[in-house]
Protein backbone atom coordinates (compact mmCIF):
# COMPACT_ATOMS: atom_id res chain seq x y z
CA UNK A 1 0.00 0.00 0.00
CA UNK A 2 1.21 3.51 -0.82
CA UNK A 3 2.46 6.20 1.52
CA UNK A 4 -1.03 7.75 1.40
CA UNK A 5 -2.37 4.97 3.63
CA UNK A 6 -1.63 6.84 6.86
CA UNK A 7 -4.06 9.56 5.78
CA UNK A 8 -7.00 7.15 5.76
CA UNK A 9 -10.01 8.87 7.30
CA UNK A 10 -11.76 5.62 8.26
CA UNK A 11 -14.76 6.70 6.18
CA UNK A 12 -16.13 3.87 4.05
CA UNK A 13 -18.12 4.11 0.83
CA UNK A 14 -19.82 1.33 -1.09
CA UNK A 15 -19.85 2.06 -4.83
CA UNK A 16 -21.74 -0.22 -7.19
CA UNK A 17 -20.60 -0.59 -10.78
CA UNK A 18 -17.08 0.54 -9.94
CA UNK A 19 -15.21 -1.20 -12.76
CA UNK A 20 -15.72 1.41 -15.47
CA UNK A 21 -17.03 4.87 -16.25
CA UNK A 22 -18.26 7.08 -13.45
CA UNK A 23 -18.03 4.37 -10.77
CA UNK A 24 -14.38 3.70 -11.63
CA UNK A 25 -13.52 7.42 -11.59
CA UNK A 26 -15.33 7.97 -8.31
CA UNK A 27 -13.65 5.00 -6.62
CA UNK A 28 -10.22 6.35 -7.54
CA UNK A 29 -11.18 9.88 -6.54
CA UNK A 30 -12.39 8.82 -3.10
CA UNK A 31 -9.44 6.48 -2.58
CA UNK A 32 -7.08 9.42 -3.10
CA UNK A 33 -9.06 11.32 -0.46
CA UNK A 34 -8.54 8.57 2.09
CA UNK A 35 -11.85 6.76 1.89
CA UNK A 36 -12.08 3.00 2.49
CA UNK A 37 -14.01 1.30 -0.31
CA UNK A 38 -16.34 -1.58 -0.93
CA UNK A 39 -16.87 -2.03 -4.66
CA UNK A 40 -18.68 -4.40 -6.97
CA UNK A 41 -19.03 -5.18 -10.67
CA UNK A 42 -20.31 -7.97 -12.88
CA UNK A 43 -16.98 -8.61 -14.65
CA UNK A 44 -14.93 -10.53 -12.06
CA UNK A 45 -11.61 -10.23 -13.91
CA UNK A 46 -11.99 -6.50 -14.45
CA UNK A 47 -13.06 -6.06 -10.84
CA UNK A 48 -9.89 -7.79 -9.63
CA UNK A 49 -7.76 -5.41 -11.68
CA UNK A 50 -9.57 -2.37 -10.29
CA UNK A 51 -9.27 -3.74 -6.76
CA UNK A 52 -5.53 -4.19 -7.20
CA UNK A 53 -5.18 -0.61 -8.46
CA UNK A 54 -7.12 0.79 -5.53
CA UNK A 55 -5.28 -1.38 -3.00
CA UNK A 56 -2.17 0.68 -3.76
CA UNK A 57 -4.00 3.71 -2.38
CA UNK A 58 -6.46 2.64 0.29
CA UNK A 59 -8.25 -0.27 1.97
CA UNK A 60 -10.60 -1.91 -0.53
CA UNK A 61 -12.91 -4.91 -0.60
CA UNK A 62 -14.36 -6.14 -3.89
CA UNK A 63 -17.24 -8.50 -4.60
CA UNK A 64 -18.15 -9.62 -8.10
CA UNK A 65 -21.83 -9.92 -8.85
CA UNK A 66 -25.02 -8.33 -10.11
CA UNK A 67 -26.95 -5.85 -7.96
CA UNK A 68 -30.20 -7.40 -9.17
CA UNK A 69 -29.28 -10.61 -7.32
CA UNK A 70 -30.55 -10.85 -3.75
CA UNK A 71 -27.66 -13.02 -2.55
CA UNK A 72 -25.13 -10.55 -3.96
CA UNK A 73 -26.80 -7.72 -2.07
CA UNK A 74 -26.75 -9.81 1.10
CA UNK A 75 -23.02 -10.41 0.70
CA UNK A 76 -22.43 -6.67 0.18
CA UNK A 77 -24.22 -6.02 3.46
CA UNK A 78 -21.94 -8.53 5.19
CA UNK A 79 -18.89 -6.72 3.77
CA UNK A 80 -20.26 -3.39 4.98
CA UNK A 81 -20.77 -4.85 8.45
CA UNK A 82 -17.18 -6.06 8.44
CA UNK A 83 -16.09 -2.45 7.86
CA UNK A 84 -18.08 -1.31 10.91
CA UNK A 85 -20.72 0.24 8.67
CA UNK A 86 -20.92 2.69 5.80
CA UNK A 87 -20.54 6.43 5.58
CA UNK A 88 -21.81 6.41 2.00
CA UNK A 89 -23.70 4.23 -0.45
CA UNK A 90 -23.43 5.23 -4.11
CA UNK A 91 -25.96 3.44 -6.31
CA UNK A 92 -24.06 3.91 -9.55
CA UNK A 93 -24.60 0.57 -11.33
CA UNK A 94 -27.21 0.79 -14.03
CA UNK A 95 -28.38 -0.34 -17.44
CA UNK A 96 -29.10 1.59 -20.63
CA UNK A 97 -31.34 -0.92 -22.36
CA UNK A 98 -31.27 -1.90 -26.03
CA UNK A 99 -28.82 -0.19 -28.37
CA UNK A 100 -29.61 1.57 -30.65
CA UNK A 101 -32.23 3.14 -28.40
CA UNK A 102 -35.74 2.17 -29.58
CA UNK A 103 -38.83 4.33 -29.58
CA UNK A 104 -41.42 3.62 -26.91
CA UNK A 105 -43.63 1.78 -29.42
CA UNK A 106 -40.69 -0.45 -30.38
CA UNK A 107 -39.35 -0.98 -26.85
CA UNK A 108 -39.41 -4.65 -25.96
CA UNK A 109 -41.41 -5.19 -22.78
CA UNK A 110 -38.84 -7.61 -21.38
CA UNK A 111 -36.12 -5.00 -21.89
CA UNK A 112 -38.24 -2.45 -20.03
CA UNK A 113 -38.71 -4.87 -17.14
CA UNK A 114 -34.94 -5.46 -17.01
CA UNK A 115 -34.31 -1.71 -16.96
CA UNK A 116 -36.68 -1.23 -14.06
CA UNK A 117 -35.19 -4.16 -12.16
CA UNK A 118 -31.64 -2.89 -12.60
CA UNK A 119 -32.14 0.86 -12.30
CA UNK A 120 -34.95 1.05 -9.73
CA UNK A 121 -35.61 -2.18 -7.87
CA UNK A 122 -31.96 -3.12 -7.26
CA UNK A 123 -30.93 0.25 -5.71
CA UNK A 124 -33.98 0.26 -3.43
CA UNK A 125 -33.34 -3.35 -2.40
CA UNK A 126 -29.69 -2.54 -1.68
CA UNK A 127 -30.64 0.44 0.49
CA UNK A 128 -33.00 -1.85 2.37
CA UNK A 129 -30.29 -4.49 2.80
CA UNK A 130 -27.86 -1.89 4.11
CA UNK A 131 -30.19 0.17 6.29
CA UNK A 132 -28.68 -1.26 9.46
CA UNK A 133 -25.13 -0.58 8.24
CA UNK A 134 -25.58 3.16 7.53
CA UNK A 135 -23.61 5.04 10.16
CA UNK A 136 -24.82 8.32 11.71
CA UNK A 137 -24.45 11.05 9.11
CA UNK A 138 -24.22 8.59 6.20
CA UNK A 139 -25.16 9.66 2.67
CA UNK A 140 -27.07 7.71 0.03
CA UNK A 141 -26.42 8.84 -3.54
CA UNK A 142 -28.56 7.60 -6.42
CA UNK A 143 -27.29 8.43 -9.90
CA UNK A 144 -29.98 9.86 -12.15
CA UNK A 145 -30.07 11.60 -15.54
CA UNK A 146 -31.62 14.54 -17.33
CA UNK A 147 -33.48 11.87 -19.32
CA UNK A 148 -35.62 11.52 -16.18
CA UNK A 149 -37.12 14.98 -16.75
CA UNK A 150 -36.67 15.63 -20.51
CA UNK A 151 -38.42 13.73 -23.36
CA UNK A 152 -35.52 12.66 -25.58
CA UNK A 153 -36.44 10.44 -28.53
CA UNK A 154 -35.47 6.84 -27.81
CA UNK A 155 -34.84 7.41 -24.13
CA UNK A 156 -38.29 6.38 -22.90
CA UNK A 157 -37.30 3.20 -21.09
CA UNK A 158 -34.12 4.51 -19.52
CA UNK A 159 -35.71 7.88 -18.75
CA UNK A 160 -38.72 6.25 -17.11
CA UNK A 161 -36.45 4.16 -14.88
CA UNK A 162 -34.51 7.24 -13.81
CA UNK A 163 -37.71 9.20 -13.22
CA UNK A 164 -38.76 6.40 -10.87
CA UNK A 165 -35.37 6.63 -9.13
CA UNK A 166 -35.90 10.35 -8.60
CA UNK A 167 -39.37 9.97 -7.16
CA UNK A 168 -38.47 7.13 -4.82
CA UNK A 169 -35.35 9.02 -3.70
CA UNK A 170 -37.47 12.07 -2.93
CA UNK A 171 -39.93 10.03 -0.89
CA UNK A 172 -37.08 8.27 0.93
CA UNK A 173 -35.54 11.62 1.83
CA UNK A 174 -38.89 12.81 3.20
CA UNK A 175 -39.35 9.66 5.26
CA UNK A 176 -35.82 9.71 6.65
CA UNK A 177 -36.21 13.35 7.66
CA UNK A 178 -38.51 11.97 10.35
CA UNK A 179 -37.04 8.54 11.12
CA UNK A 180 -33.30 9.13 10.52
CA UNK A 181 -32.73 12.89 10.21
CA UNK A 182 -28.96 12.37 10.42
CA UNK A 183 -28.94 10.69 6.99
CA UNK A 184 -28.81 12.51 3.65
CA UNK A 185 -30.32 11.26 0.38
CA UNK A 186 -29.09 12.72 -2.89
CA UNK A 187 -30.01 12.03 -6.49
CA UNK A 188 -27.52 13.54 -8.88
CA UNK A 189 -27.45 14.03 -12.63
CA UNK A 190 -23.80 13.77 -13.71
CA UNK A 191 -24.55 15.00 -17.23
CA UNK A 192 -23.21 13.59 -20.49
CA UNK A 193 -19.90 11.80 -20.13
CA UNK A 194 -17.45 9.93 -22.33
CA UNK A 195 -18.36 6.43 -21.12
CA UNK A 196 -19.11 3.03 -22.62
CA UNK A 197 -22.80 3.46 -21.75
CA UNK A 198 -23.00 6.83 -23.45
CA UNK A 199 -21.26 5.41 -26.51
CA UNK A 200 -23.81 2.59 -26.62
CA UNK A 201 -26.55 5.21 -26.66
CA UNK A 202 -24.96 6.76 -29.74
CA UNK A 203 -23.46 3.81 -31.66
CA UNK A 204 -21.00 4.80 -34.33
CA UNK A 205 -20.98 8.46 -33.29
CA UNK A 206 -17.98 10.42 -32.07
CA UNK A 207 -18.53 11.31 -28.41
CA UNK A 208 -15.01 12.61 -27.78
CA UNK A 209 -16.46 16.06 -27.06
CA UNK A 210 -18.14 14.73 -23.91
CA UNK A 211 -16.27 15.28 -20.65
CA UNK A 212 -14.50 12.40 -18.96
CA UNK A 213 -16.13 10.93 -15.83
CA UNK A 214 -13.21 12.18 -13.71
CA UNK A 215 -14.42 15.74 -14.23
CA UNK A 216 -17.66 14.89 -12.38
CA UNK A 217 -15.99 13.48 -9.27
CA UNK A 218 -15.69 16.86 -7.46
CA UNK A 219 -19.50 17.15 -7.47
CA UNK A 220 -19.82 13.81 -5.70
CA UNK A 221 -17.11 14.79 -3.23
CA UNK A 222 -19.15 17.85 -2.30
CA UNK A 223 -22.21 15.72 -1.58
CA UNK A 224 -20.19 13.24 0.43
CA UNK A 225 -18.02 15.62 2.43
CA UNK A 226 -20.07 18.80 2.83
CA UNK A 227 -23.34 19.41 4.68
CA UNK A 228 -25.69 19.90 1.75
CA UNK A 229 -29.40 19.17 2.26
CA UNK A 230 -31.03 16.08 0.76
CA UNK A 231 -32.31 16.65 -2.76
CA UNK A 232 -31.66 16.61 -6.49
CA UNK A 233 -28.40 18.03 -7.81
CA UNK A 234 -26.68 18.52 -11.14
CA UNK A 235 -22.96 17.84 -11.18
CA UNK A 236 -22.15 20.80 -13.42
CA UNK A 237 -23.84 23.26 -11.05
CA UNK A 238 -22.18 21.81 -7.97
CA UNK A 239 -18.79 22.15 -9.62
CA UNK A 240 -19.53 25.68 -10.82
CA UNK A 241 -20.58 26.76 -7.32
CA UNK A 242 -17.42 25.29 -5.86
CA UNK A 243 -15.33 27.17 -8.43
CA UNK A 244 -17.16 30.43 -7.68
CA UNK A 245 -16.63 29.97 -3.95
CA UNK A 246 -12.92 29.25 -4.44
CA UNK A 247 -12.55 32.37 -6.61
CA UNK A 248 -14.35 34.48 -3.99
CA UNK A 249 -12.07 33.13 -1.26
CA UNK A 250 -8.99 33.99 -3.33
CA UNK A 251 -10.24 37.53 -3.86
CA UNK A 252 -10.99 37.92 -0.16
CA UNK A 253 -7.53 36.61 0.74
CA UNK A 254 -5.91 38.99 -1.75
CA UNK A 255 -7.88 41.89 -0.29
CA UNK A 256 -6.82 40.97 3.23
CA UNK A 257 -3.18 40.88 2.17
CA UNK A 258 -3.58 44.22 0.43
Amino acid sequence: MSENTHRNTMRTALITGATRGLGYALAHGLARRGWNLVIDGRDAARLRRVRDELAEITHVAALAGDVTDDEHRRQLAILARGHAGLDALVNNAGALGPSPLPSVLELDVESLIELLLTNVVAPVALIQALRGELKPGARVINVTSDAAVNPYFGWGGYGASKAAVEQISSVLATELATTRPDLRVYWIDPGDMRTDMHQAAFPGEDISDRPLPETRVPAFVRLLEEELPSGRYEASRLIARASDAAAANQLAAAGARG
